[in-house]
């Protein structure tokens, strides 16, 4: 290989290809490497067999589940907020023609041993039975706060200064109960512990506004889409964009070694006895275990199921999320389920997860509060494994290494994670104002049509 490359990506994981076709567009010389002979990485979607063979070592699952190759199970399951930080990456890169989207049917919250519907409006809040009747009113004129507020019109501040006044205060001023507040924090501004209490509210408002937002978009029952056969083909489409702008792509690629002059600073690659020169490398913890430490765990259960989870209105697309004070614990736990009609399983089957960052060594007692909630399973895989964040300086050494996938299963994090990045990388800011700030019309248009 002589070729030198301004960038070598290591690891086909959802954010190195969302990373890889972003530089590729910016026209920087890309060459992207992965170890495995497929796509997706940490974040690929399994077919039955596969799957069978990483969790019970044979490749040989009951026939009574059907056909292999009609399921796609993800190993990073996640929902996309349809108005978030990854359907503004998704059009401005126009990797939409590439994907096919169908919207969740419902988003509920876990409280007092009971699952509800998650309100994110002032009219959804006084049909809550999650609260009592005076509360439902305290509810609504919070709500509406939250939808009148605008950061730019102080008439709608009400006196309040939202970067100084904390989450708990703001709450606090509407009267609202400890339930109330733990829904809101939890199922709607997606906090994952509770600090954000005592954090600026400006923040968990925005958070509000975004549920809401994504919610109307799509006039459904969540304010979440995925992807028709699963997470896997994200990685893949974001490949594609790569390659269309002149990207290189070589996988089965094994013992990638990253290559460092006597300074500490990146010269290259070496696989199989070649080095591809390069300026800069982006990859998953994994490659470069010497520059990360381990921050947590996640705990997981994948479930087969042939029904859809019991008290969620029969639907066949579901996240649940379990705020830690219901359960006693240090942080939230999360349900997912998707089914046939999203292509990831045959008809009449459902696929369920059930994760936490993981607080014990035990993920099958930890996790049962979740499990609980699924009903009757066919099948049920018990998984945990380790999250690595960076502890290098890019300015020093040219690696940018992306932070492990946390146990949410929503994208968010996610992609602020490859902003942050991309920033790092390219010096560049405006790709994040132009991904989060402009969503224009016709780019609206164009993906209310690709969803339809």
């Amino acid at each position: 290989m002589d070729e030198e490359y301004d960038v070598i990506v290591l690891g086909t994981g959802l954010k190195e290809c969302i990373l890889s076709g972003l530089l590729s567009v910016d026209r920087l010389k890309v060459l992207h490497m992965d170890r495995n002979d497929y796509y997706g990485g940490e974040s690929t979607s399994l077919y039955l067999n596969q799957l069978w063979k990483k969790f019970r070592g044979n490749d040989q699952p009951p026939a009574h589940l059907g056909a292999s190759r009609e399921y796609n199970v993800d190993m990073m399951p996640k929902f996309i907020m349809a108005n978030g930080a990854l359907v503004r990456v998704l059009i401005h890169t126009d990797v939409t023609k590439y994907l096919y989207f169908k919207a969740v049917d419902g988003s509920y919250v876990f409280n007092k041993g009971k699952i509800h519907k998650v309100p994110a409006t002032d009219m959804e809040a006084l049909k809550s039975p999650l609260m009592g009747l005076f509360e439902k009113r305290r509810a609504r004129k919070f709500f509406i706060y939250v939808q009148d507020y605008n950061e730019n019109d102080p008439k709608t501040h009400e006196g309040m200064d939202l970067a100084k006044v904390t989450t708990k205060e703001l709450i606090s001023k509407y009267g609202l109960d400890d339930n109330t507040m733990d829904f809101i924090g939890h199922a709607l501004a997606l906090h994952r512990d509770d600090r954000y209490l005592n954090e600026p509210a400006l923040d968990t408002v925005k958070r509000m506004k975004l549920y809401a937002e994504s919610l109307i978009r799509f006039q459904g029952g969540s304010p979440y889409i995925y992807p028709l056969y699963g997470l896997g083909e994200l990685p893949q489409a974001f490949a594609r964009l790569s390659a269309v702008y002149g990207g290189t792509y070589m996988l089965n690629k094994p013992d990638c070694k990253v290559e460092f002059d006597e300074g500490g600073k990146v010269v290259g690659v070496t696989s199989e006895g070649e080095t591809a020169k390069c300026k800069k490398v982006v990859c998953d913890p994994s490659y470069l275990p010497n520059k990360v430490k381990k921050v947590g765990r996640v705990a997981r259960a994948i479930a087969i199921m042939n029904h859809p989870i019991p008290h969620t209105d029969d639907s066949h697309s579901v996240q649940i999320i379990l705020p830690q004070k219901q359960l006693g614990r240090k942080s939230d736990m999360y349900v997912f389920c998707c089914s046939y009609t999203h292509n990831v399983a045959p008809k009449g089957k459902y696929i369920a997860f059930v994760s936490t960052e993981a607080e014990t060594d035990n993920p099958e007692t930890e996790l049962k509060p979740g499990v609980d909630l699924l009903g009757a399973v066919e099948e049920l895989f018990y998984d945990i494994y380790d999250r690595y964040e960076p502890v290098n300086d890019p300015a020093k050494d040219n690696c940018f290494i992306s932070v492990s996938y946390d146990a949410t299963t929503h994208f968010e994090s996610t992609v602020t994670d490859v902003l942050n990045m991309y920033t790092k990388i390219t010096g560049k800011v405006e790709l994040d104002a132009r991904v989060l700030f402009s969503f224009s019309i016709v780019s609206a248009v164009k993906w209310l049509v690709l969803i339809i």
